[in-house]
């Protein structure tokens, strides 16, 4: 990275519970969600050039290296635009993350080009006014662009941040199967879900209660298309030290709270010796 290049780190997002509770006229779901992110996630590289491209590097590399356009790509010319400047920039991103994995790998490498280059570029820009662009990059952007625990709303630009979260541990277990968020919507039968309490407890232990209470509405559906999901949630929920295993977003990935750090390492252990084929990622959630 060259001494004129800047970075920004896109955290895996999740959704520690996500209730489907209706639908707009035209066809976008209406959501109730709480977002958390992790320590682990990608990151984006930016330093001026002669012309806008983009070089893919990490684990993941491969799943995108393929693709003529993607959201990176797609911010930077969003924000070139809205800056009346051409987006002459040499990207790269850091893969860390499973591509179509439901912890909002994309809207997190949009939201960190987004950040990196208002960086570079010397650039004022409001905060409502970036989430309106991040919302023209996707639902999830704008979570992504605020980075700290919320409570999201609407289709996700109704964003209400939280004072903070406990740094739990987690584990992110992935089965290897991309599942497209579109398809799980559309697999989704039944009637639409109520809304959450609307104040969440600060106290560790009580919002563990709440959460064990509510659900991720889109849970059945995903494991309709991509039946590893089920094994995946028994596995976790079998691990020592194991206090809430979900599904995050659309799928295939699903976390565990954990109990403490050593409890996390362990069940990593555990599953990578048992399913070489997972994603398996010991983490934390990050408090604010």
């Amino acid at each position: 990275m060259t001494a004129a290049a800047v970075s920004a780190d896109a955290p895996a997002k999740l959704n520690l519970f996500l209730h489907v509770t209706g639908r707009r006229p035209d066809g976008y779901h209406l959501l109730d969600s709480l977002v958390a992110f992790t320590e682990t996630g990608d990151r984006i590289i930016a330093e001026p050039a002669d012309s806008l491209r983009l070089s893919v590097t990490g684990p993941f590399a491969g799943a995108l290296r393929g693709e003529a356009d993607n959201l990176v790509l797609r911010a930077a010319r969003l924000l070139g635009e809205e800056a009346d400047r051409r987006p002459d920039v040499a990207l790269t991103l850091e893969k860390n993350l499973p591509v179509a994995a439901g912890i909002g790998g994309g809207s997190a490498d949009a939201a960190a080009t987004l950040r990196a280059l208002i960086r570079l570029w010397g650039l004022e820009m409001p905060a409502d006014r970036l989430a309106e662009l991040g919302l023209r990059l996707g639902a999830d952007v704008p979570a992504c662009l605020l980075g700290r625990p919320s409570r999201l709303k609407g289709m996700g630009e109704q964003l209400d941040p939280l004072l903070a979260l406990p740094a739990l541990p987690v584990l992110l277990v992935n089965p290897g199967v991309p599942l497209s968020t579109p398809d799980v919507f559309r697999a989704r039968t039944g009637d639409f879900g109520a809304a959450a309490p609307v104040i969440l407890p600060e106290d560790p232990a009580a919002l563990l209660d709440v959460l064990r209470a509510q659900r991720n509405d889109l849970t059945e559906a995903a494991r309709t298309l991509v039946p590893q999901i089920g094994r995946v949630l028994d596995r976790l929920q079998a691990l020592p030290g194991c206090l809430l295993a979900r599904l995050s977003g659309s799928g295939p990935t699903c976390f565990a709270l954990m109990r403490d750090v050593e409890s996390a390492k362990a069940g990593a252990d555990i599953l990578r010796a048992a399913e070489p084929g997972w994603w398996v990622c010991a983490t934390r959630l990050r408090p604010a």
